[in-house]
């Protein structure tokens, strides 16, 4: 079945064709003969309910190298569409948020990945939480007296910005380092959001676990090794990726998350796990599916289009 696809996604000429994972999702479309097209979030409109976006047509071609040909500019009804991935990177703010408002308009009888409502409930740091058990010793909070005081129980701890993504503005604080309140300080002056306050977890650096699940069932892991002297382990702040088998404990994590995944809608979905430890539910636009495939043989974008086109085949005979 031939599909109507928009991506709404950052700037393509800025993504690396050989690790980029809605490179890899826009390339199985085109082997099974959907049409393509892409926006930037900023060029989504809403007028009278109706929902457009100033668009190209993508055609991707392979040859030695991987190439990308946009058309004309063109104003496109997100209505007609079959299909909108979203999939621009965080930051999790209110222009991400406004867009998930948007689409809200078209989903589902314009099939979103992941449902708009969904990714605005479910903040990758905050989601998590819902889900007893799973998290390491964890602080969400703005207030410095309850950061004093997790500190005091947990001197080695990591400090992170609650919205942010790709491993920006993550801090380790060992015991000994006296730069908590200048940390505080900075984020604290970027915005109103609390901050996250994690028990450093010493095996990160055996690396920090990516599993891919689609819609609620696991279909492969890599592993992401920090560099030498550091903390982030993510890939594009000089992590390395490896291959790695899903363990018993991963297992159990995924079985736990897994229907509620599977009910908000959320299709394609990256969580992270350290050790014994579920850290983040990544929602918004998670990564690792070229490193999946390369290390696996496990195309889990491919996987997904096949739950993408059995619910539009089930939607096609409802209506």
């Amino acid at each position: 079945m031939g599909l109507k696809v928009a991506i709404q996604m950052d700037p393509i000429a800025g993504v690396n064709p050989t690790t980029d994972t809605t490179v890899l999702m826009a390339l199985n479309a085109r082997w099974r003969g959907h049409r393509l097209w892409t926006y930037q979030p900023d060029r989504l409109r809403l007028e009278d309910g109706r929902v457009t976006a100033a668009a190209r047509s993508l055609e991707i071609r392979e040859g030695a190298e991987l190439t990308f040909r946009e058309g004309e500019v063109e104003v496109l009804d997100l209505a007609e569409m079959d299909v909108v991935l979203m999939r621009q990177d965080p930051p999790f703010d209110l222009a991400y948020i406004t867009a998930t408002h948007i689409l809200d308009h078209i989903h589902p009888k314009t099939l979103v990945v992941n449902a708009p409502s969904a990714v605005r409930d479910s903040p990758e740091k905050l989601f998590v939480t819902h889900f007893e058990g799973l998290q390491p010793p964890t602080l969400i909070t703005r207030d410095p007296d309850a950061i004093a005081d997790f500190r005091t129980r947990y001197p080695d701890m990591i400090l992170k910005p609650l919205y942010g993504g790709g491993g920006s503005g993550v801090a380790r604080l060992k015991p000994d380092d006296a730069n908590l309140e200048s940390l505080l300080e900075l984020h604290f002056a970027l915005g109103r959001e609390p901050v996250i306050c994690q028990a450093f977890l010493p095996a990160v650096s055996a690396g920090d676990k990516r599993i891919l699940l689609i819609d609620g069932t696991p279909v492969g892991a890599v592993n992401r090794v920090p560099a030498t002297g550091q903390v982030r382990s993510n890939l594009r702040v000089g992590g390395r990726a490896e291959a790695v088998e899903l363990t018993a404990r991963d297992k159990e994590i995924c079985a736990q998350i897994g229907p509620s995944l599977k009910a908000l809608g959320l299709l394609f979905v990256g969580i992270d796990v350290i050790g014994d430890y579920l850290t983040e539910i990544n929602v918004t636009s998670p990564t690792g599916a070229q490193q999946l495939k390369r290390f696996s043989g496990v195309d889990a974008t491919a996987l997904m289009w096949d739950a993408i086109e059995a619910k539009r085949k089930i939607a096609s005979s409802e209506a």
